[in-house]
């Protein structure tokens, strides 16, 4: 299986690595370079990351850009150098047509909102994570964005979130780990079928679709 957003390998048909990462990627995976928003502040010159990161799209035309966004977990306020990030990042993955692996923890409408004027220019966002109400889903599917389902749904106690993912379409649906240590995380195959459960649908089709999803996204 795919594990659509992942931050280390840990033997899956393919990972979607994106960054801040570690270990190699193998021969199926697929590479996501950016800045994550909790490590702007720590970046000295960002148009010089920003210059990096072109050229490495450049060069490495199966190069994705995540995970980028915006956060509100650890500060109430998204500051102008997290947003700048954020709109200078997207418009590298429109230039360079590549899709996107996005962050947005209390703040998905606002995420939404700076991915709007990128429509049709970025062909995948993926909204890594997310858990808000069901009322974003439209713009997510009218962006041509897919859901990553992660590990909360294994929660008996994530009423809400396993409400919302019945409502996603099938066919804007992944499934991660969101890993960043080998054993740090429950793996997808857990994640898909605790899914398939959710919506009442067979596994094996599930997967299937699952599978095809990831395809559209990967460059």
């Amino acid at each position: 299986m795919t594990d659509a957003h992942c931050h280390v390998a840990r033997g899956e048909t393919r990972h979607f690595l994106c960054a801040p990462r570690t270990g190699a990627a193998g021969a199926q995976d697929v590479v996501f370079d950016g800045c994550h928003p909790w490590d702007v502040e720590n970046v000295p010159d960002f148009d010089e990351f920003i210059q990096k990161l072109r050229t490495r799209l450049g060069s490495v035309p199966t190069l994705g850009v995540g995970e980028i966004g915006l956060d509100r977990l650890r500060s109430k306020t998204i500051s102008e150098a997290m947003r700048g990030a954020f709109d200078a990042q997207l418009a590298l993955a429109a230039e360079f047509r590549r899709p996107v692996q996005l962050h947005g923890a209390k703040c998905w409408g606002e995420v939404v909102k700076s991915c709007r004027p990128f429509a049709g220019r970025i062909p995948a966002f993926v909204f890594h994570g997310f858990s808000r109400s069901d009322g974003l889903l439209p713009d997510i599917v009218a962006l041509g964005g897919f859901v990553s389902v992660g590990p909360a749904i294994l929660n008996d106690h994530a009423v809400n979130y396993r409400a919302m993912v019945k409502k996603v379409p099938v066919e804007r649906l992944l499934v991660e780990s969101d890993a960043t240590e080998a054993a740090a995380a429950p793996r997808v195959d857990e994640v898909a079928a605790k899914l398939a459960e959710v919506r009442g649908i067979g596994l094996a089709e599930l997967i299937a679709r699952l599978e095809r999803n990831a395809d559209e996204v990967a460059p």
